[in-house]
């Protein structure tokens, strides 16, 4: 039978006006059929059929909501077809794969998470959520999990704070720990709410938890992105229960408190030994024992960056120096002291020893005690930190409430919106200072979030705020939001880069440097280069310090300007006419470019994105140098080692080998700059006559054959010497000698490491493993410790490091030659060390 083409709809609208029920329905369901194309038609009797939906003796009430909410759809009124839609019931079909039912699904949900959100953070329980919509929701997700659309079903669960529905979709995916790996991700970008990226980072700690074999990896990562070092300290011991100085006479007063300071940055992490390397310069049984108060101040201080978060052993000295002192400058050292080996512990006795140092109002000691609060208080966000805002405004000393604006500032540590209530106080504040804190406060609240609203308010304030400071620090804190997207800051702030205010520069430099930290990112270095030969001293300063920041641990193969950046420091350094500020950053620039021995590298975050909290902290308070300059020092918490160690169950270092599938050059270790002499020439090739150089040949052979005689031994293992065959003639040509005629080998495309070996960021992504190994990772990891699985365990062990290396290296191995001092020193490019002496006064 020959299907008849319908023209119009008008027939059928008029069977809408008959009495009979029958005639109604035949006509709304042809409608329904009909209405994608003759919608305009039907809109013009959309109150007749509402009529019909509201009449409720109307047993399809169901179906005249349905054609609406599609002639609602198609005029663009996706409100009204969306509550239409809900008066459909079941007969609006999540299954249906139409732009109708996808546009309204997508609608719903968002109205769904609007209305969720709302409720959550109104915290009111009398707001009714429509059990409609909340209907279709959850058919939505129940059909993602059932066509095994788990990502899709996360992500709406996520959105519509459906916790048990998200447990639903990873606990029944097919791949529960990928999913979990994804969820994590997908909270970390995504959901910007403090309090509910806890929720969910709780919910999946328990269903780690819940698996047969937990990844404990992964579960001491949320723990650590919810901040409970406590869980992840017990995961650990369960775990385990299962299984010379003369240069420093020579300083005097603050010089001599920040060299001996500096002497706890050369042994940071020695926590053993770090009291008894630090015994010449310690104040004697916790009092002064009548030294010099800088270097008594300063080991207290060293003492601090050595125990840095791990000061469990050495508070109660810290203490004790601290509470028998009344000299500032000790007061100041045990302050920072203190608030280092303490970091982040909130401990009360120790807050209150230094709050009563600085209620006495000292200056120098109150500096470090204010900065000291907020380390004892990182991320707690504690009421205390009203307690030292009312302080501030009752001091009169600026650099106390320099200090306490710093420390106020690091208590709302990745707090977030928490801390906004205190960030706005900060920045209202009639006193720049305390506004220059609500910068700091805005920076580490929100740090490595790149949240939108945190860096309009910073830029907001970087243009318009009437304190330099202000300005300046609103910049730099850039750096601190956007680290975890380096490449974005460089662009953000390159207008900035070009302010007329230097103020405004510097802290442009200094926001690519701490976010592009180590990245050697092209924009970044295109952005400081004409900074580090600005007209304004500070702004070179500064340009020069950021410049080594994102070169560090960058050589020439990778990024050619790194060579000419070196000499520009050199020339810089040497230069006895170049003013002050510019030589103190080519010095710390030139530090940083060598840290560590080029074994370390700046790290703000994690390789598994979350914030290193002692790196960031440490960068904080080193910017502070602008004003105090031995907080230099704070720079060397936001060093980490780059390296892989692969370790044995017993957590030995076994000898094994593994792949950097890149060329040699891209990573190896800059090679040593050696000064230029004044009495070095350019060498050019050498022009030699033939007959000269056929004299010299014959010369040369009368000479080795009658040596060869003289020792018995005429037959010569060189063979007999060949001149040349040319006559006179042909010898009056010039022969050139050119040694660029010599063919270099070419380098290989790989290099063969072993264990243990440095290992810098960007070479983990050639990093890779022999499958054929004795030794194989348990979880693949281009660098850090690495456990190794020993797939031939009753074969013998072989160790590349002991606990005694230095009676290893005095035993000696005669069957290993041993090259002579004056080898060694020409092959290292290094000068040998001096003998050793007595010096006597």
């Amino acid at each position: 039978m020959a299907t008849v083409a319908v023209s119009s709809a008008s027939g059928l609208l008029a069977m809408l006006n008959e009495h009979h029920p029958i005639l109604k329905l035949h006509a709304l369901t042809n409608l329904n059929r009909l209405v994608d194309n003759f919608w305009p038609e039907i809109s013009t009797s959309v109150p007749t059929i509402e009529s019909l939906y509201e009449d409720e003796a109307f047993d399809q009430r169901q179906l005249a909501a349905l054609v609406v909410s599609k002639v609602f759809y198609y005029l663009g009124e996706l409100n009204d077809s969306l509550s239409y839609a809900l008066g459909a019931g079941s007969l609006f079909n999540v299954l249906e794969d139409s732009d109708y039912v996808l546009t309204l699904l997508a609608k719903a949900i968002d109205e769904y998470a609007a209305f969720r959100t709302k409720a959550v953070e109104s915290n009111e329980g009398t707001l009714q959520m429509d059990p409609r919509l909340e209907a279709i929701v959850e058919r939505m997700l129940e059909k993602c999990i059932l066509e095994s659309k788990f990502q899709q079903a996360v992500g709406i669960a996520l959105e519509c704070r459906r916790l048990d529905k998200l447990e639903e979709a990873i606990v029944k995916s097919d791949n529960v720990s990928g999913m979990l790996s994804y969820c994590i991700n997908v909270s970390q970008i995504f959901v910007h709410i403090r309090k509910y990226r806890s929720e969910v980072l709780h919910l999946l700690v328990k269903i780690y938890q819940s698996l047969p074999s937990p990844d404990y990896l992964s579960i001491c990562q949320c723990l650590m992105f919810l901040d409970e070092p406590g869980s992840v300290a017990s995961i650990l011991e369960n775990l385990l229960e299962s299984k010379d100085k003369e240069w420093l006479s020579r300083a005097t007063n603050w010089a001599k408190f920040s060299a001996t300071a500096g002497l706890g940055v050369i042994h940071r992490g020695h926590l053993q030994q770090g009291r008894s390397l630090m015994a010449p310069y310690l104040p004697q049984n916790g009092s002064s024992g009548g030294g010099s108060p800088y270097s008594e101040g300063g080991a207290l201080y060293a003492l601090g960056l050595i125990h840095a978060n791990h000061g469990e052993g050495i508070k109660e000295f810290l203490r004790e120096s601290l509470r028998s002192t009344s000299v500032e400058i000790i007061q100041h050292g045990a302050c920072l002291g203190l608030g280092l080996a303490a970091l982040g512990t909130a401990d009360e006795e120790i807050y209150e020893d230094v709050k009563n140092i600085l209620y006495l109002d000292s200056a120098v000691a109150g500096e470090a005690a204010g900065i000291s609060m907020g380390l004892l208080m990182v991320g707690t966000a504690s009421e205390k930190a009203s307690e030292m805002l009312a302080y501030a405004h009752d001091t009169q000393h600026e650099k106390i409430i320099r200090g306490l604006a710093l420390g106020i500032a690091l208590t709302v540590y990745g707090r977030e919106e928490e801390a906004d209530t205190l960030i706005e106080q900060m920045t209202r504040d009639q006193d720049p200072i305390l506004r220059y804190g609500g910068m700091y406060a805005l920076a580490l609240a929100y740090r490595g979030t790149s949240n939108n609203k945190a860096i309009r308010r910073l830029l907001h304030f970087a243009v318009s705020d009437v304190s330099d400071d202000v300005r300046r620090t609103a910049v730099l804190a850039l750096g601190f939001v956007l680290y975890s997207e380096p490449e974005q800051t460089p662009r953000i702030v390159s207008l900035l880069s070009e302010s007329y205010n230097p103020h405004v520069r510097y802290g442009a430099a200094l926001a690519v440097g701490i976010s592009c930290a180590g990245t050697a990112l092209s924009e970044a270095i295109s952005l400081l280069e004409p900074l580090t030969s600005d007209v304004v001293d500070f702004v070179r300063q500064g340009a020069l310090i950021a410049m080594a920041m994102v070169l560090v641990q960058t050589n020439e193969a990778r990024e050619p300007r790194v060579g000419s950046f070196r000499r520009q420091l050199e020339k810089i350094i040497l230069d006895k006419h170049e003013d002050t500020m510019s030589k103190m950053g080519a010095i710390l620039a030139s530090g940083i470019l060598d840290a560590g021995g080029r074994n370390v590298s700046i790290k703000l975050s994690s390789r598994t994105k979350h914030d290193r909290i002692t790196a960031v902290v440490g960068m904080a308070v080193f910017s502070q140098f602008w004003y105090w300059y031995p907080l230099v020092y704070f720079l060397s918490l936001s060093f980490a080692p780059t390296a892989l160690i692969g370790l044995n169950y017993e957590l030995k270092v076994p000898k094994f080998e593994f792949l950097s599938h890149a060329k040699p050059s891209l990573f190896e270790y800059p090679r040593p700059t050696t000064p230029p002499t004044t009495t070095s020439a350019v060498k050019l090739p050498t022009a030699v006559l033939s007959t000269s150089a056929k004299a010299k040949a014959r010369a040369k052979k009368e000479t080795d054959q009658k040596t060869a005689m003289d020792e018995g031994n005429i037959s010569g293992e060189a063979g007999p010497m060949k001149g040349p065959k040319s006559s006179d003639k042909e010898g009056e040509t010039m022969q050139v000698d050119n040694a660029s005629e010599k063919k270099a080998e070419a380098e290989l495309s790989c290099e063969i490491l072993s264990n243990p070996a440095r290992v810098v960021p960007a070479q983990e992504k050639y990093i890779k493993f022999f499958e054929e190994s004795r030794y194989v990772p348990i979880k693949l990891m281009p660098s850090g410790f690495v456990l190794l699985r020993d797939t031939k365990p009753s074969e013998p062990e072989v160790f590349v490091l002991t606990d005694a290396p230095s009676s290893l290296a005095s035993s000696g191995n005669s069957s290993i030659p041993q090259a002579p001092a004056s080898a060694v020193s020409v092959e290292d490019g290094e000068p040998q060390p001096p003998q050793p002496f007595e010096y006597n006064t």
